[in-house]
């Protein structure tokens, strides 16, 4: 019979972001720490960076925001335009009204906004 005390950590338990759940079948060391599960093959999960998903993204419009905070002048400023091109540190986008290009480093990216879904996986080949 559980008492209101299990029933109170419960509720805290599904309140807590941070809260991670031990797995009932998950293998423990004989010290008593859990192994991680093994990845049969670690080349099937692919390395899921900013500018990869930027990348897989390329031709949608989009709202960018950054921040800059060693500037007073430049502090905060955001970016519409469509995706062009997304290497590892940096992507392209056209400004929609004109056909300005603006090349944005990823080091003062903070989110973006999309219209409809996001592409964010690669897809099978």
């Amino acid at each position: 019979m559980k008492s209101k005390g299990d029933a109170f950590m419960n509720y805290f338990e599904d309140l807590n972001p941070y809260f991670v759940r031990q797995d009932p079948d998950a293998e423990v060391n004989p010290d008593g720490t859990l192994i991680p599960p093994k990845n049969p093959n670690p080349a099937a999960v692919p390395q899921i960076y900013m500018g990869n998903i930027i990348r897989l993204n390329i031709g949608k419009l989009g709202t960018f925001y950054f921040t800059y905070s060693d500037s007073e002048k430049w502090r905060d400023e955001v970016f519409v335009g469509i995706v062009e091109d997304a290497g590892r540190d940096y992507f392209i986008i056209k400004d929609v009204n004109s056909e300005d290009r603006f090349l944005l480093p990823l080091v003062y990216f903070l989110w973006a906004r999309f219209k409809g879904a996001i592409s964010f996986t690669v897809p099978p080949q």
